[in-house]
């Protein structure tokens, strides 16, 4: 396996097509190894850094591993059949299964946080924490609480402090 360095914004496109069409991998480390998909979020720029903003309700398992250890790791599935496991992880709770034996899926050790990446996933992002916002339902549109809110996000701002492709 070899890592190749890239830029953070050279896959926004890609990164926002399968958010928006079948989801990707956010995991986090904090006593136990877990994985959600996410088909929220994004890569942005904030104070002069590469940020990716995740969403993540407080009912799930990865909102207290992700406050506990303050980072996340993005893999991103851009070739790779992996419908059956983002099925599974999207469906079924950190708390109740061990995702990664369930689906196969391989951790192996990030290049610059405790957090690993999911070895069958060919595009990664490292995160840090750098800032976290809870939504107040006073700030938000009446329609949109109607439609999407049974319980609130908390957003998160995770620096990105490393980009790569797993060849």
């Amino acid at each position: 396996m070899s890592i190749k360095e890239v830029p953070y914004d050279m896959y926004i496109k890609e990164v926002n097509q399968k958010l928006t069409s079948r989801g990707i991998f956010l995991t986090t480390k904090e006593n136990k190894l877990n994985t959600m998909i996410i088909g929220w979020g994004g890569i942005t720029y904030f104070w002069g850094k590469p940020v990716f903003l995740v969403a993540v309700r407080k009912s799930r398992f990865t909102y207290s591993q992700i406050e506990k250890s303050g980072e996340f790791t993005i893999s991103v599935p851009l070739n790779e059949d992996l419908n059956k496991a983002i099925a599974f992880c999207g469906t079924k709770s950190g708390r109740d299964f061990d995702k990664f034996k369930e689906c196969n899926l391989t951790a192996i050790p990030s290049q610059k946080i405790e957090t690993p990446i999911i070895g069958e996933c060919s595009l990664h992002y490292e995160c840090k924490v750098v800032y976290k916002q809870e939504m107040l339902r006073e700030n938000l549109n009446a329609d949109i609480d109607k439609k999407w809110y049974p319980d609130y996000h908390t957003f998160y701002f995770g620096e990105i402090v490393a980009s790569y492709i797993k060849e």
